[in-house]
């Protein structure tokens, strides 16, 4: 279990400075077990029973003298496979954080490197430690958007369509960043709601601020969404033209071949009193007859731009 108070930054403390002191706001870190023991400590008025497995999203709920909820935020390095799963509880004498898989402790410390407070409150930290969950999904977007981009220009200057399969894994990858910023800006309404006044009105402005930065990344991964749907449909506008490339050329093909089928069908019959076949030169003729409509369907066709 890990302790602090917020004073100029995020300061370590010890189990016992958090419960003999009332002036500044507290940050405790526990793990499942070490919550399931000591929960009654907190004085929160809840039996938070839970279970790391069992977080599907991002949430938060109004008790009757405290707020709990769920974080399940995806690893922007691996953003289709993993997640980081934990809970929280908070009242207006600061917030507790249940975790067994590292994250929230490695959120809080880097607040702690790059963050000082003039005037430090519970919703201060709240706001810089969200913007932790969103700090790098610029550079994500970017990097994804620059793939795209790659991807589209390979289509557009190659006669071998790509793979739709990359195209496919980030467009997963987008939905599920959509998915959870919305659940995201869902709980921080439930923050900036305030039902049970544990923040001032004066520092509410911190969660609008985060608010609106949600939203601005909402919009912006959104955009690249619509972004890999055009890439997408454009693999599949490709694959049809190189599809009706092969049935032109395999229409053509057929229609050279039809006046020689009508040749060969006709002198097969091999009627008693056909002049041709006793003629001397009825097999050159045809050979050259032959040649000569291959030719001219070709040449027709390339005049046609069919070929």
């Amino acid at each position: 279990m890990s302790y602090y108070l917020l004073a100029d930054t995020v300061m370590p403390c010890t189990e016992k400075e958090v419960f003999s002191q009332t002036e500044n706001k507290y940050v405790a870190v526990l793990t499942t077990s070490e919550w399931l023991r000591d929960q009654h400590r907190f004085d929160m008025g809840i039996e938070l029973d839970l279970d790391p497995g069992d977080i599907h999203n991002t949430k938060a709920e109004v008790n009757y003298d405290s707020l709990t909820g769920t974080f399940r935020i995806p690893d922007r390095e691996n953003i289709g496979s993993k997640d980081f799963r934990f809970a929280f509880a908070l009242d207006e004498k600061g917030i507790v954080f249940i975790d067994d898989s590292g994250k929230a402790e490695q959120m809080i410390n880097a607040i702690r490197r790059k963050k000082r407070w003039r005037k430090p409150s519970l919703e201060r930290f709240l706001y810089d430690f969200l913007e932790q969950i969103v700090e790098n999904d610029l550079s994500v977007l970017e990097r994804y958007e620059a793939e795209l981009s790659r991807i589209e220009n390979s289509m557009l200057n190659t006669p071998e369509p790509e793979n739709l399969g990359r195209v496919n894994e980030i467009y997963n990858d987008i939905r599920k960043l959509l998915v959870h910023y919305e659940q995201v800006i869902d709980m921080t309404q439930e923050l900036e709601e305030n039902e049970n006044g544990f923040f001032s009105e004066e520092n509410l402005r911190y969660i609008h601020l985060f608010m609106n930065l949600l939203a601005r990344r909402h919009d912006s991964a959104a955009s690249l969404r619509d972004y890999t749907i055009q890439v997408r449909d454009l693999y599949h506008a490709q694959l049809e033209v190189r599809q009706n490339r092969v049935m032109t050329l395999l229409t053509v093909v057929t229609t050279i071949f039809m006046p020689l089928t009508l040749i060969v069908g006709w002198y097969g019959m091999n009627f008693r009193y056909m002049p041709e076949l006793e003629w001397r030169f009825g097999y050159p003729v045809v050979i050259v007859v032959s040649l000569s409509v291959a030719i001219a369907c070709l040449l027709f066709f390339k005049k046609k731009k069919w070929l």
